[in-house]
């Protein structure tokens, strides 16, 4: 005898028209049980064969008038084997051989033989039943062969919890009547007499149909016809026995009520269907609801931060210098306060948007939903584009202002020593070229002559000394022009004006001397002494002029060292003036001389020097002004060093504190490295560690507090550099946010991780596996797997890529599995392989990061709604149509889900369409991203 389900078991029935589609469990072990009840009955009791004559006819009716006809006679009207073809491609829904029309027995039986071989062809063998005795019409044999066709159509679907048909449809029937009073189903034919159980079945699923408290056991007959009339005029169930019947039957058969109760169970199955379909789709119309409005929040705030980068950029290039230094100063108070104050909320914004970033994509994983693509300009990349844009705008920006602050501080103080200089020589020319143009040699006599040429000759002399001041105007004018000095066009104008000044006095004084020579054999010898005075006190003078510019000079230093440089240089120069107070008592004594000869000899001086202007009185004033000066140097230079001693402290201050805070750091980010590569416990320990850890690193902030008041001291102070640390403010900055984005993107892969767990049913100890496994091959603790690293991971836990399934070891654990693999050169096959990098690697990157790989595990060992399911779950609400109609979804849906199908589902286009008529099948796989709406 062959056995039916392994003979059957890769065959699919078609649905039925009338609802019984064919196929699915049952064996042939249970069509000989059900042929040896036939064979013990075929002797039918009278009452029993009335019952089945009337609900076997009821029964082939129900489904024949779907074709337009019906039997009046079961034991007739089969006997030409035409309505018996008909009946079974009615409810099987599939074509028969085509019937021989004739009307001799031959052509009966040969009808009959093809239905009785297309029963057979469905695993059902007849025992004991032929053709000929239906075509004879033969009572027994025919009612026979119609229970076997109603086993086999009807009641073979029926299985709960992997009972046989018949139990099947029984435990279906206890647990629907369970919560009753008065019902107790034990079988299929005495339990129905009291006609209760009928009508709890139908109160179960249509209560409002049935008055059930009002029946009462001992009115079995009323009970029975109740339920026999609301079945036929509410559920399309026709009536298939008479309650006199069942009541005056001490036994009632036991095949009559299992094919009408049968038809109960057909008629409830499609209400349930309809219900799980319409759960199915609120769920996942509920979640693409909660991801739009996700997607909507993110192309939002990234809007926003991208306005904010773009209105930003712009202010940072702007490097157009100011004119002065107090505007310089503005601009960089200005670029402080968004260091301290605007930019420190955008980067919590930005790592929010990429938490949430994160978070969206992994829900869509999760719920077979398309991975998010952002709007054009407002994916994360682009932000970080932006931000990195940002950053390099922002990083040369203090630099560039502090730049200027220093350019505009050194053109000060070139301009007022050029104004010192310039006012010095312009002081000494004034008088110059009218006493070169004046010819008082004219008329003087010859010793007037002879004094005028060594007067010349003096101021020669004195000419030639200012060259130096003259040529340090130059450089000094022309230094201020490649500063781009804002006042270069009145430093240039006077440094022009002294220089055409210089040349007309050089030209005039090489007249002079000319003229001087021309009569120099008529003068008579000049003074020696006065000579030699003028010639010495005209040096003398300069360099006490020179000395007081000096004295008075500004002066700029950053360093201890350079103001330490300052006061050397300026206690060399007190070093030498004992000996320029010597040469000043020489000058003196010169002029002290001149005066003794002359009066000892009754001589009368005509007044000055004639060889100078310099007096003993100018020369002692100017050294009293000298004197004046070192002690007011001395005290600007101690000011100076106390100022750098400050600044020195300010910096030792900082570098002290910055020493500690950058390696403190440095260590954390390394320490979140390990937590991440060496998390144990459960996800939620896990979790709550790292926010413990995030804690202490927030509580930490008050040393970098006091580190940003100490870089502003040292910024106020205007301290460009610090020897005592390689840490930099803006290091610690970046590393501080680095730090804070670090720990917050690690709390979010381990939240993600637990949404991963708790959606997909991964259990604790997979999850911990999958870690375990995946740090293993993660040597660099990169935080990613290379392809082959990867491929190694898959193996190690035991994924089978050749056959896509887990392999099976028998008693094996999993490292035995894993050294079997290892040790028999076990390897993935390319084309799967490449499969499953295509998943986890969709960008090409040649990396898998966790995240990936644990979604990949996830889809592989987890269940999941996919489109074709929601589709299903459409095709049962639209009523087996392949399209479905608003009214329809208003009336299966709650009304919010109900209006978003409405909102988004297209018209539908096929052949068999209607007016209002929606496409479901294009809206399911869209919500999976197989198609565009």
């Amino acid at each position: 005898m062959v056995d039916y389900h392994a003979a059957n078991q890769s065959y699919q029935y078609g649905p039925s028209s009338g609802g019984n589609g064919a196929g699915g469990g049952g064996s042939m072990g249970d069509y000989m049980a059900q042929e040896d009840d036939w064979d013990r009955d075929l002797l039918l009791d009278p009452a029993w064969e009335k019952q089945q004559r009337k609900t076997f006819t009821a029964w082939c009716n129900s489904h024949l008038r779907k074709a337009g006809t019906q039997i009046e006679n079961i034991d007739e009207d089969f006997r030409d084997g035409l309505k018996l073809m008909l009946l079974l491609e009615v409810i099987s829904g599939e074509r028969l051989p085509k019937p021989e029309r004739g009307k001799m027995r031959v052509h009966k039986i040969n009808n009959v033989n093809k239905a009785l071989d297309f029963i057979a062809s469905k695993g059902v063998k007849l025992v004991s039943i032929g053709a000929e005795e239906i075509v004879d019409g033969n009572a027994k044999m025919t009612l026979g062969m119609i229970w076997t066709i109603i086993l086999r159509f009807a009641i073979q679907d029926i299985s709960v919890e992997e009972t046989s048909a018949k139990e099947g449809l029984l435990l279906w029937c206890q647990r629907k009547t369970a919560p009753y009073k008065n019902v107790n189903v034990q079988n299929f034919h005495i339990s129905w007499k009291d006609g209760l159980a009928f009508n709890a079945l139908i109160h179960r699923h249509r209560p409002e149909l049935i008055e059930y408290d009002k029946l009462r056991k001992d009115d079995p007959v009323t009970n029975l016809n109740n339920a026999f009339e609301v079945a036929e005029k509410y559920l399309d169930i026709p009536k298939m026995l008479d309650a006199e019947d069942i009541v005056n039957t001490a036994r009632p058969d036991e095949k009559a009520i299992m094919t009408y109760v049968s038809s109960f169970y057909h008629a409830f199955s499609g209400a349930q269907k309809a219900e799980t379909a319409a759960n199915r789709i609120c769920k996942v119309l509920a979640v693409n609801q909660e991801n739009e409005h996700l997607m909507e929040d993110y192309e939002r705030l990234a809007s926003d931060l991208l306005e904010w980068i773009r209105r930003t950029i712009p202010w940072l290039e702007d490097r157009v210098p100011q004119k002065t230094i107090q505007e310089m100063q503005q601009k960089l108070e200005d670029f402080r306060d968004y260091r301290r104050v605007h930019k420190p909320p955008k980067v919590q914004e930005k790592c929010q948007l990429e938490i949430n970033f994160n978070t969206l994509q992994t829900k869509l994983r999760l719920s077979n939903r398309p991975a998010f693509m952002p709007s054009e300009g407002r994916m994360v990349s682009d932000i970080n584009n932006g931000w990195q844009h940002l950053e390099q705008a922002e990083k040369g920006y203090e630099e560039w202002l502090l730049n200027e602050i220093r350019r505009l501080e050194r053109l000060d103080h070139l301009a007022e020593k050029f104004r010192q200089k310039a006012s010095i020589h312009e002081a000494w020319t004034d008088g110059k070229e009218a006493m070169l143009k004046h010819r008082d040699y004219e008329t003087a006599t010859l010793s007037d002559i002879k004094a005028l040429i060594r007067k010349h000759e003096a101021f020669e002399s004195d000419l030639a000394a200012h060259q130096d001041r003259v040529e340090q105007i130059a450089a000094i004018a022309q230094e201020l022009n490649e500063l781009d000095y804002y006042d270069s066009h009145n430093v240039n104008t006077r440094c022009q004006k002294i220089c055409d000044q210089w040349d007309a006095l050089g030209s005039l004084t090489q007249s002079r001397r000319e003229a001087l020579e021309k009569t120099e054999k008529q003068l008579e010898t000049i003074d020696q002494l006065h000579l030699e005075y003028a010639k010495r006190a005209a040096p003398f003078n300069n360099w006490m002029e020179s000395a007081m510019e000096d004295l008075q000079d500004m002066f700029i230093v950053h360093t201890i060292e350079e103001i330490e440089g300052l006061i050397s240089a300026h206690d060399q120069f007190k070093s030498t003036l004992p000996d320029a107070d010597r040469e000043r008592e020489a000058i003196l004594a010169i002029h002290k001389e001149a005066q003794r000869i002359a009066e000892s000899n009754h001589i009368k001086l005509s007044g000055s020097n004639p060889y100078t202007t310099v007096t003993p009185q100018i020369i002692n004033s100017k050294w009293e002004k000298v004197q004046q000066l070192v002690p007011k140097r001395d005290h600007a230079l101690l000011e100076e060093q106390s100022k750098q001693q400050s600044n020195e402290h300010l910096r030792r201050q900082f570098a002290s504190q910055a020493n500690i805070v950058g390696p403190w750091i440095q260590t954390k980010m390394e320490e979140i490295g390990r937590i991440s590569i060496e998390m144990n416990g459960t996800l939620e320990d896990q979790l709550n560690h790292l926010k413990r850890y995030e804690r202490s690193i927030v509580d930490y902030k008050p040393n970098l507090d006091l580190l940003e008041q100490q870089h502003q001291l040292i910024q106020e102070a205007l301290i460009f550099d610090n020897k005592h640390t390689n840490y930099t403010m803006e290091h610690i900055r970046v590393g501080w946010e680095q730090l804070l984005t670090t720990i917050a993107r690690t709390i979010n892969e381990v939240e993600n991780q637990i949404l991963t767990r708790d959606a997909k049913g991964i259990s604790q100890e997979q999850m911990q596996e999958f870690r375990a496994s995946f740090n293993h091959f993660d040597k660099d603790h990169g935080g990613a797997l290379g392809p082959e690293e990867f491929k190694a991971c898959l193996i190690s836990l035991g994924y089978d890529v050749e056959n896509d399934r887990q392999k099976q070891t028998g008693s094996m654990d999993s490292d035995d599995f894993r050294a079997l693999l290892i040790s028999t050169g076990y390897s993935l096959g390319d084309a799967e392989f490449n499969r499953i990098m295509s998943v986890v690697d969709p960008n090409h990157s040649g990396l898998v990061t966790f995240q990936a790989f644990i979604d990949f595990m996830s889809r592989e060992t987890t269940d999941t709604d996919t489109a074709d399911q929601v589709i299903a779950s459409f095709k049962v609400l639209a009523g087996d149509k392949n399209f479905i109609t608003a009214e329809e979804l208003r009336r299966e849906l709650p009304p919010d889900q109900a209006e978003y199908c409405i909102a988004r589902m297209a018209p539908y286009q096929g052949p068999d369409a209607v007016p209002g008529a929606l496409d479901y099948k294009s809206f399911s796989t869209a919500l999976y991203g197989e198609s565009d709406l």
